[in-house]
């Protein structure tokens, strides 16, 4: 669990990495890579072994015989979130974008519209757009400096031909965790409105002291005859790249639905995705994920330490993600120079807030799952490129 260990990943076809020149114009040499949410750490020693297994036996097969993988999911589940999950209710995508396009496939058609509380994750956007779906835009209120579900605006926005809300729990980019008081008021939007609620819970595990994230079946369990969860052990343990993700479904009929279309579409599991995640969710990876809580809490606490500091700059309190989410708006600087100033003078790589949707515009997004030495060094890089506000 040495998160502090710095790991060259240039030149392995990291996309956070090896990409970045392209999309932001910094140089992996002499910049800081911050965009692309997975983490600069390996994944706990449980998962490694179990991959390093499968490498020694040298036979890469079709997988079979997902019983222990699913009982593994049901142990994390439970144990820790209290959600007992039956084994028969889950299915395996490949990652959870995946997941949200064969949910669009399956409930939806091209013309109908989605529901997006925004800025949110841009992923959502972009699949529904390439689906041929509308999507609809209910803004979050910002509220003493954070997010808070508006639903009386979102109310207004409805036209009636709105089939589906895809509801981003814990949220990204703003680190809310939703409480459950807020998860019934969507449950209870998504009722007035006869919505498909899809509800993406992938930062579940990636909460900080204080907060306690509640999965949508403990928050609103009369809204399980429209509810379809997402989740994975990839952005926990980052495992982004072995795209495994689950679709959880307890509706009988949603479920037959959803079987349809990977039977239509012949989905079958990733093998090292499913050794992975059999490994992660176990005691061990309890025990490293719950480091690595800790270890993400005081990179926030720096960051945020730092970044405040400089007039003009606020990043929103993070309760959950490894994502900080910075407004210049009180700069006075319009979306070009600020973001010049860090991507140019700073020579850091973070998403661009627009790209998130409406209230994104004067927002940057950072990821913090890197060693500290990362986050000190990213700091003195922001301060030095506003030095004039100070």
């Amino acid at each position: 669990m040495n998160f502090d260990q710095t790991i060259d990943r240039r030149g392995t076809h990291s996309m956070k990495w090896d990409m970045m020149e392209d999309r932001y114009g910094v140089s992996p040499d002499t910049g800081v890579s911050m965009w692309v949410a997975d983490m600069d750490f390996r994944p706990p020693q449980a998962v490694q072994d179990a991959l390093q297994n499968v490498v020694d036996h040298g036979v890469y097969g079709y997988f079979g015989d997902d019983v222990a993988y699913r009982a593994a999911i049901r142990w994390w589940m439970s144990n820790r979130h209290g959600w007992d999950v039956d084994p028969a209710h889950i299915f395996t995508t490949h990652g959870l974008v995946n997941a949200v396009g064969l949910c669009l496939h399956t409930w939806t058609q091209p013309g109908d519209g989605v529901v997006l509380f925004t800025p949110v994750y841009h992923a959502f956007a972009r699949t529904i757009h390439a689906a041929g779906r509308r999507v609809v835009e209910c803004p979050l209120a910002l509220v003493n400096g954070r997010y808070e579900m508006d639903f009386d605006t979102a109310d207004t926005l409805m036209s009636g031909d709105e089939r589906m809300l895809i509801l981003c729990s814990p949220h990204n980019p703003g680190g809310r965790v939703w409480t459950a008081e807020e998860l019934r008021g969507v449950a209870a939007f998504c009722a007035r409105h006869d919505l498909l609620l899809v509800s993406d819970e992938i930062h579940h595990d990636l909460v900080m002291p204080g907060y306690t994230h509640m999965p949508m079946p403990i928050a609103a369990p009369d809204a399980q005859e429209r509810l379809v969860m997402l989740t994975a052990a990839s952005k926990t343990f980052n495992l982004a790249g072995t795209h495994c993700g689950n679709v959880i479904i307890p509706d009988d009929s949603l479920r037959r639905q959803f079987s349809a279309t990977l039977a239509a579409m012949g989905i079958s599991p990733n093998t090292f995705g499913l050794h992975a995640v059999t490994a992660a969710y176990s005691p061990a990876g309890a025990e490293w994920v719950d480091a690595l809580c800790a270890y993400l809490d005081g990179n926030r606490k720096l960051f945020d330490k730092g970044v405040n500091a400089i007039p003009g700059l606020r990043s929103m309190p993070l309760e959950s993600t490894y994502l900080a989410w910075v407004d210049f708006a009180d700069t006075g600087m319009d979306v070009a120079e600020f973001t010049a100033r860090v991507e140019r003078e700073a020579q850091i790589a973070a998403n661009h807030g627009p790209t998130f949707g409406t209230g994104g515009t004067s927002f940057l997004r950072f990821n913090l799952g890197a060693p500290r030495s990362v986050i000190e060094d990213a700091v003195a890089r922001l301060q030095r490129a506003f030095k004039d506000l100070q």
